[in-house]
């Protein structure tokens, strides 16, 4: 299993592909949510994956101060092999590249609320109250880095 980073201008057209088809595939399709997923944040993010024998298992983004919050967020984190320690994996990753890329002091994001537990050991607490997010539970939580 690799780890990729990469800004959005340094993705192949191959890569690009592959993590917008996993995204709309998870978010979209099987979560019966239609939502525009590209909604132009992708540019200024940074973009971190796991590959394994050449196919994107797991994917997530981070975002500077701005885009999101007031503080460095990470968001669409998606992990094909499930309840596998992946997604654990690849957010612990995503803390440490927030804090070298970006000198993240607190990393926030909003998590649907059945995988808030995931988010939890790692650090993050919650910081509000549940709400709807395109028909699907989230709670917002931070990470104080």
């Amino acid at each position: 299993m690799e780890l990729h980073v990469k800004r959005f201008n340094e993705l192949t057209l191959d890569e690009l592909y592959e993590l917008l088809k996993l995204r709309v595939s998870v978010f979209v399709v099987e979560q019966n949510c239609p939502y525009p997923e590209l909604d132009d944040r992708d540019q200024n993010a940074l973009h971190l994956w796991y590959e394994d024998e050449g196919e994107m298992i797991a994917y997530l983004r981070i975002m500077d101060r701005g885009a999101v919050s007031d503080y460095v967020s990470i968001g669409r984190v998606i992990a094909v092999k499930r309840r596998q320690g992946i997604a654990t994996r690849l957010v612990s990753d995503a803390v440490r590249t927030a804090k070298e890329q970006f000198a993240a002091d607190r990393i926030y994001l909003e998590a649907q609320v059945y995988a808030k537990g995931l988010y939890e050991k790692l650090g993050f607490r919650e910081v509000s109250d549940v709400f709807l997010e395109d028909g699907i539970p989230h709670v917002k939580m931070i990470l104080e880095c």
